[in-house]
């Protein structure tokens, strides 16, 4: 399985839980250098030789292939890749510059298209899966998160692409999280206490129901095109 954005938070608990499904794993990184090895180190203590780690940065174009060619010489194989590395940065649109916009949608619809696409013939060898991480304001936006929202809507609407142009050897699904981890930002407890009021289930969820999310949708190989919410039903109040 390879993860992006597998350093911390829901990456770091997907790559977790994985390798104890039996998984080896493939963290991708960009930056947290520090973080990543840790976890590689963790998991290889378990089980030898079962974690690798590639930098890339989805702004360069080669690093794509850098993935592929490493994942190929150490395992010969990959059955499940998840996109969930993802920029999440507010965005006022009087300031608004194109850096901003690239580094948003690079993250969010540039990786994970190009990435997937450098993945195809390994994936297809196996009748692999694609998840992708996508975000229940995809469907409606987050005031404050204009390119953000954007991004993600079309990070949806690449699942459901992909999963017409790979099929049938290749299922492409996504999951949608609600308020899983409060974002690495300054959320009051008055606006978290809001969000918690207007998710139907009223609490917050954890990292573990998006894995059982990615369980699901690997073992039940008659789903593909689908995103899956995960949100405590908060989207029903949006």
């Amino acid at each position: 399985m390879l993860i992006t954005g597998a350093s911390q938070r829901i990456g770091a608990y997907i790559a977790q839980s994985a390798h104890a499904d039996g998984y080896n794993i493939v963290l991708h990184y960009r930056q947290s250098v520090v973080q990543t090895q840790a976890l590689k180190e963790q998991l290889n203590k378990i089980r030898t030789n079962s974690c690798i780690s590639v930098k890339a940065d989805f702004n360069n174009e080669t690093d794509f292939k850098n993935i592929i060619d490493i994942i190929s010489t150490e395992f010969d194989r990959l059955d499940v890749l998840v996109n969930n590395a993802s920029e999440f940065f507010s965005t006022n649109l009087s300031e608004l510059r194109p850096l901003d916009y690239d580094k948003l949608f690079n993250s969010n619809v540039k990786g994970p298209l190009f990435l997937s696409k450098a993945c195809y013939h390994l994936l297809k060898k196996v009748n692999g899966s694609i998840i992708n991480l996508v975000d229940i304001h995809a469907d409606k936006p987050l005031k404050g998160y204009p390119v953000y929202s954007m991004a993600k809507a079309a990070n949806k609407m690449m699942v459901q692409a992909l999963a017409k142009e790979y099929a049938p050897e290749i299922r492409v699904n996504g999951i949608s999280p609600g308020c899983i981890i409060w974002p690495a930002g300054d959320l009051t407890d008055k606006e978290k206490h809001n969000i918690i009021k207007r998710t139907v289930l009223e609490k917050r969820g954890n990292e573990k129901n998006i894995y059982q999310a990615i369980q699901f949708l690997i073992e039940n190989d008659y789903i593909t095109g689908q995103i899956i919410n995960v949100d405590g039903g908060r989207s029903l109040h949006m």
